[in-house]
């Protein structure tokens, strides 16, 4: 279960992590009042589920609250990477002398928690592990040893800050690993954790809870502001993102791009009935993944209506930053419309997986 920003600035806060002052405003008026409170310039933040907002535009900055006003005004309703913007986090604008990141995650294939921190805060850590991975320190955790203080020290220390700073970087990781672990958190992370003139504070907070253990955390249930993710979503070591409507559907795409000598970068099914918004989501999801060259969309639609699919598909080509080609397959329900929706765009579609399939590889063996 992902949740907003502000509440895990909430949750954060009572764990003892410093974050900024906020407060959030679903109208432009709320906005405005909220800046006079700060009585500072402000940031103005979307309040989606979804990553990168900052790139997408979701970001604003203001300097008095008339700018406050006007800047909410622009943003709520918008879409940001699929995701339509109903409020936003009106937040004290910081002085920042230096960024840090950190996180802590589930690393599935080692079956441990994993602390991940940099100096390179501020900046996707896809990015920093892309270009520079010499910048991130990793350490595993044995999920049945208690994660002492002393131990968070050492990770700060490795991580290369001022030593003035060690004790205050280390306390900081030793609350972020106490919420992951009270919560049963699929990860939490800091991007940036900033250093001001007033000592480090949380800028950013993501927190992510395992669906699993939300009979344990009876009051998280009522944080849900979104419906749930209606894909299962897998990343792989290939280039070549595939999306379907089942499971079964999935796997087959995948097995065809194998045949025809692709690798798969992505598991990502959207589920029978997925809306257009939920699909943009999903094609959000890959596309943001920088390993991703071509994108294999394999629909056969039954209670997914292909119309649907089209829609979601110019929806993100209209806003996404990054271009990738989308190698699409679409039959099934309504599939004249979609294919009429995709033709008007301008977009090309195949009726066939396996041409599709082969079309994806070659596109991809072509850059």
């Amino acid at each position: 279960m992902k949740i907003h920003e502000y509440q895990a600035k909430e949750i954060f806060r009572s764990g003892g992590i410093p974050i900024t002052r906020s407060i959030v405003a679903e109208t432009p008026e709320e906005a405005e009042k909220a800046a006079i409170k700060i009585g500072k310039p402000v940031a103005i933040k979307s309040q989606v589920l979804v990553g990168g907002r900052g790139k997408a535009g979701g970001i604003k900055f203001a300097e008095d609250p008339k700018m406050a006003y006007q800047l909410t005004k622009e943003l709520l309703g918008t879409q940001i990477r699929g995701e339509t913007v109903k409020k936003v986090l009106v937040e004290e604008m910081l002085e920042i002398q230096d960024e840090f990141y950190m996180s802590v995650a589930v690393d599935r294939s080692a079956r441990k928690p994993l602390i991940m921190v940099s100096m390179a805060g501020g900046v996707d850590i896809e990015e920093v592990a892309s270009k520079t991975p010499e910048k991130i320190v990793k350490y595993y955790l044995d999920p049945l040893d208690q994660f002492l203080p002393y131990q968070a020290r050492e990770i700060a220390h490795k991580m290369g800050v001022n030593n003035s700073l060690i004790s205050q970087v280390g306390g900081i990781i030793w609350k972020l690993y106490q919420i992951f672990h009270s919560f049963d958190a699929n990860i939490v992370e800091i991007n940036p954790l900033v250093l001001t003139r007033d000592g480090l504070i949380a800028a950013d907070a993501k927190l992510d809870i395992d669906d699993d253990s939300l009979y344990r955390h009876q009051d998280l249930a009522q944080l849900r502001t979104e419906p749930r993710d209606e894909f299962a979503y897998v990343k792989l070591d290939g280039n070549i993102a595939v999306i379907g409507n089942g499971a079964g559907l999935t796997l087959t795409g995948m097995d065809m791009l194998k045949l025809y000598g692709g690798k798969p970068a992505t598991f990502l099914d959207i589920g029978g009935g997925a809306s257009q918004e939920n699909i943009a989501r999903a094609l959000n999801l890959v596309i943001s993944n920088p390993q991703v060259k071509v994108v294999f969309l394999n629909v056969l639609g039954g209670i997914t209506r292909a119309d649907d699919v089209a829609n979601g598909v110019i929806t993100v080509l209209k806003e996404s930053e990054r271009e990738v080609p989308l190698v699409i397959r679409l039959t099934g329900t309504n599939e004249e419309e979609g294919q009429r929706i995709l033709t008007a765009a301008g977009v090309s579609y195949e009726t066939s997986m396996e041409d599709a399939a082969r079309k994806a590889v070659e596109i991809c063996n072509s850059l």
